[in-house]
């Protein structure tokens, strides 16, 4: 159990550097589960959900070793069960991406429910119904999903009764050992995460057409390659960070960014007041693509009439918790709305007891009324994101706060207390 200490308000000044794609690190170490071949995996964020993911794969049969401190070493020589620990399940939503590579590989998996953040419903329905597509055997018993291959997958087309991240590459896994197979995956996710996983696994030399797009043409591997591969910079890091510059009124320079990753953000926040600028040359056509640096503004925030979540290339759900806390700083009146997590705004009574002028609509929709000054408070995370929006109030808030259950903030951020110190934020960890 981890507590912040942190002391505010405080004005920012630095840099700091973007750590990899959370979202996209968890479905690539699955994938090894793929191969007996090793996978040289960089850019990898130490966090707590990646330690988990390891310590479930090492469970099944992977072997792994650190080569330096973001890059790792990773096979799987042979397959020892199929069943992972529920221990360590219960503990991470992104488990529920084991399925596919056990499917492909060993033929048949046991799962229990998956965890991770109690943000609402967070049905596998997507799951189950795209593998009973291809004739995978689903059933459910004494608490435990299990799942069995046929002997040979029922090509065709898929439709994804949503387009979920997480179903989309637990699909690409599922059927990534299947060269006599081919498939039409419709309502495909296009999250730049999904996007990068998908070339990761063409290079292991699965054939995935149209990436990027939301119908992908797949046709598994005949045998998996010894590869090495990039994580991709986190872009919901970035546009944390951005937004923590703009609650502080602070310039900072955020490094290792990818502009055509963030502009989904940018247009967003650009709506609030929120100044920004490349560090890159525009004469390269390919710019968008390449990683830079990004130099925020002091801004004078403004309220939107309205900030909705949507799927890519929409505004990501994982950013509404700190836009919340930044529209409390905003002149005026936003609401927000995210219509995918039901239990995405309950941590906003947080910020009213900080002294927020908050609405609560419905589970979905929240108005805040701004500028408003906080002030300190003992407090709790729930979440990932939202205990990363309460460490940004805590930072603009006068006196001293406490967050407890501060370790769950770190299962996504990664190193996080000691880059804030960097910038300028007075904050202590505390390992109770």
């Amino acid at each position: 159990m981890t507590t912040y200490l942190i002391e505010g308000p405080t004005h920012l000044k630095g840099s700091l550097t973007i750590y990899g794609n959370k979202n996209e690190v968890l479905p690539v170490l699955a994938a090894s589960l793929l191969s007996d071949k090793p996978l040289t995996i960089s850019n990898i964020p130490k966090i707590r959900d990646v330690n988990i993911m390891l310590n479930l794969l090492t469970d099944l049969g992977s072997q792994y070793r650190w080569l330096n401190n973001s890059t790792i070493e990773i096979s799987t020589p042979k397959i020892t069960k199929t069943n992972p620990d529920p221990q360590l399940v219960s503990k991470l939503r992104a488990s529920i991406l084991l399925v596919g590579p056990l499917l492909a590989r060993a033929g048949q998996a046991k799962i229990s429910f998956p965890g991770g953040d109690i943000i609402g419903r967070r049905p596998i329905d997507t799951h189950i119904d795209a593998f009973n597509k291809i004739g995978v055997n689903v059933c459910w018993e004494n608490g435990f999903y299990s799942f069995k291959k046929p002997k040979t997958y029922t090509s065709g087309r898929v439709f994804l009764k949503e387009a979920s991240v997480t179903a989309t590459e637990n699909f690409l896994l599922a059927v990534a050992l299947s060269p006599n197979s081919s498939f039409l995956l419709l309502n495909a996710a296009t999250e730049p995460h999904v996007r990068s996983f998908a070339q990761f696994l063409n290079q292991m030399g699965v054939n995935i057409q149209n990436i990027g797009m939301n119908q992908l043409m797949i046709q598994g591997m005949v045998a998996p390659q010894a590869i090495k591969h990039t994580i991709l910079p986190d872009h919901i890091e970035a546009g944390t960070f951005i937004l923590l510059s703009a609650c502080t009124n602070s310039p900072i320079t955020i490094k290792n960014v990818i502009p055509a990753d963030m502009e989904p953000i940018l247009s967003k926040l650009e709506l609030m007041g929120i100044h920004s600028r490349y560090l890159i040359s525009l004469d390269n056509h390919t710019w968008p693509h390449q990683t830079t640096s990004l130099d925020t503004f002091p801004s004078r925030l403004k309220s939107v009439e309205k900030i909705e979540t949507n799927i890519w290339p929409g505004f990501p759900t994982d950013l509404m918790s700190p836009l919340i806390v930044a529209a409390t700083q905003a002149q005026g009146m936003t609401l927000c709305h995210d219509w995918m997590y039901e239990g995405r705004m309950f941590f906003v009574d947080k910020l009213i007891r900080m002294g927020a002028k908050i609405t609560v609509s419905d589970p979905h929709r929240v108005v805040i009324f701004g500028p408003t000054k906080l002030f300190a408070k003992e407090l709790e995370s729930p979440d990932i994101r939202a205990g990363m929006a309460l460490v940004m109030a805590a930072i603009i808030a006068k006196g001293k706060s406490t967050i407890h259950q501060a370790h769950l903030i770190e299962r996504g951020y990664a190193n996080l207390v000691p880059r804030l110190q960097k910038l300028g934020v007075k904050i202590k960890s505390i390992d109770d």
